[in-house]
């Protein structure tokens, strides 16, 4: 089970009744559109478009796994928890937790998403520059929580 702990980063949000299908849960494709909230927060968090706004990172998803947990219900208040896990050459491995309001043992679903960096003129795999793991990894071993509402993050 995840340990929310060795996840600095944190997003709140509540989930909107159009997410939720017939059966009054939220579709099970929308934990990827969550997951996907959860890595555009911690991108921003990170900062790494403010520090290296010339040097080009694009990614595409390679892989992306759910492991379902619990059902997810309209109007819940939820923590999506992002980190990278694990860099290779021109990929990197992303973790995303969804936990519920229920507290640590909340967990909703655990995704797991590998990221390849491209050069968008050609869509081939790059090498991932070297001064972007230096800061996924700066930032992932911090200690201090950070946590993002609605686009605006606190504990920076």
């Amino acid at each position: 089970m995840a340990d929310q702990a060795a996840f600095r980063f944190r997003h709140q949000f509540r989930v909107r009744w159009s997410e939720t299908d017939a059966q009054g849960v939220v579709f099970n494709a929308r934990y990827l559109d969550y997951a996907d909230i959860a890595i555009t927060e911690y991108f921003r968090a990170i900062g790494f478009r403010l520090a290296f706004p010339d040097l080009p990172f694009e990614c595409h998803v390679a892989r992306a796994t759910v492991n379902f947990r619990k059902p997810i219900k309209p109007e819940e208040m939820l923590i999506v928890s992002a980190r990278t896990c694990r860099f290779g050459r021109t990929s990197m491995t992303q973790e995303v937790v969804i936990w519920g309001d229920g507290g640590a043992e909340d967990v909703r679903a655990e995704i797991e998403l590998v990221a390849v960096h491209v050069d968008l003129s050609n869509h081939k795999p790059e090498p991932i520059p070297e001064a972007i793991k230096a800061m996924f990894e700066a930032f992932d071993a911090g200690s201090e929580v950070v946590e993002s509402r609605d686009g605006v993050t606190q504990g920076l």
